[in-house]
């Protein structure tokens, strides 16, 4: 049935199983299917590769200029068509960002389910896609598409840094204080929109979150206070903080009630509202967390929810800690705050 030959509204979301970052492998079959991986020292110019499940690739081209290469694509989050294609674009753009890059060029990776999608609603989230690209000041240079059971995009991405303002996930300091840029809970929303039980207000805020590109952390980067940072998608807060301590070789504290929350985040996950990726994360990675006692689910099912184009968690030097905050925030992310720090010892998240 096409998109346009039934009375009953369209739902995009419909022809997927799962949608936006929630979509990703679990940590633990990702770690799984690459331990096998071949190590990368055969090729001293690869700077940063799957060591430490960072954000991008990065290759050293003559010891300054380096280039940063990442893909990213998924099924939709949102039905309409050009939300989608704005949503994962942004959410792949977001890694050459993190790891201190500015993108240069993108390739659109295409995949729909031939006569069960018009050709207009492809065209929108390729355009929705381009506009974004366009807004990051990057052209969309070419791309590759096959006929799929389920509708897929997203983008490769390259950019550029210099070698000195590489940002790894794995180079945080002990001492240091951490920042999420973002607010979480787009799991959460994602999950009340596919039962029809996100307000137009919440979804709108979805909307604005996950389209607003991580620019700030191409800033960040150049910032000596900056020591590492990593973008929170899939595997939630405490994923990626855990890949942060497990990298550095430090334990990272988070202070949940200094979690930056959607609007309506609390309120939907106490209600029932939580992906199947959230569960399937804890079950991964909760071997790497300590929480304190009687902490409550809800809680939890927030730093375990998945983001779909999140926030960067930027770990920096404590007593610059309040200015990178405000300028954080004056560069376009009111959400921004400090979260916890990085301290001595064992490689684990503990949630105080």
């Amino acid at each position: 049935m096409s998109a346009s030959s039934s009375d009953q509204p369209f739902r995009l979301t419909s022809l997927a199983h799962g949608g936006g970052c929630g979509c990703k492998l679990a940590p633990s079959v990702l770690q799984e299917l690459l331990a096998g991986a071949p190590a990368a020292q055969p090729f001293s110019q690869l700077l940063v590769g799957t060591e430490t499940g960072d954000d991008a690739a990065v290759w050293d081209l003559d010891g300054d200029t380096c280039i940063v290469a990442t893909t990213d694509f998924f099924m939709p989050v949102v039905d309409n068509p050009d939300h989608f294609g704005r949503i994962a674009a942004t959410n792949a753009i977001s890694d050459v960002y993190a790891m201190g890059g500015t993108p240069i060029m993108a390739l659109a990776i295409l995949g729909m389910p031939l006569g069960k999608v018009d050709t207009a609603i492809v065209r929108d989230i390729l355009q929705g896609g381009t506009a974004v690209c366009a807004s990051a000041g990057i052209p969309v240079a070419g791309g590759h598409s096959i006929d799929s059971g389920e509708p897929i995009y997203g983008l490769a991405v390259i950019g550029t840094v210099r070698k000195a303002d590489i940002r790894r996930n794995a180079d945080a300091k002990a001492g240091d204080a951490l920042i999420l840029t973002k607010g979480v809970g787009v799991g959460v929303y994602s999950a009340a929109f596919k039962k029809e039980a996100l307000s137009a207000d919440g979804y709108e805020e979805m909307i604005a979150t996950t389209t607003l590109l991580n620019k700030v952390g191409a800033t960040l980067a150049k910032d000596a206070a900056v020591h590492a940072m990593t973008d929170v998608t899939g595997f939630g807060v405490l994923g990626h903080g855990l890949e942060v301590a497990r990298g550095s070789g430090l334990s990272v504290e988070i202070e949940a009630e200094r979690l930056p929350l959607l609007a309506h985040a609390e309120a939907l996950v106490r209600q029932g509202f939580v992906t199947g990726a959230s569960g399937r994360n804890w079950a991964s990675y909760g071997a790497g967390v300590r929480l304190p006692a009687d902490f409550p689910d809800w809680r939890l099912n927030l730093l375990t929810d998945p983001q779909t184009s999140g926030g960067l968690l930027v770990s920096c030097a404590a007593d610059e800690a309040d200015r990178l905050v405000a300028e954080i925030n004056a560069a376009g992310y009111p959400a921004a705050c400090r979260i916890g720090a990085v301290v001595e010892g064992p490689a684990e998240v503990r949630v105080i």
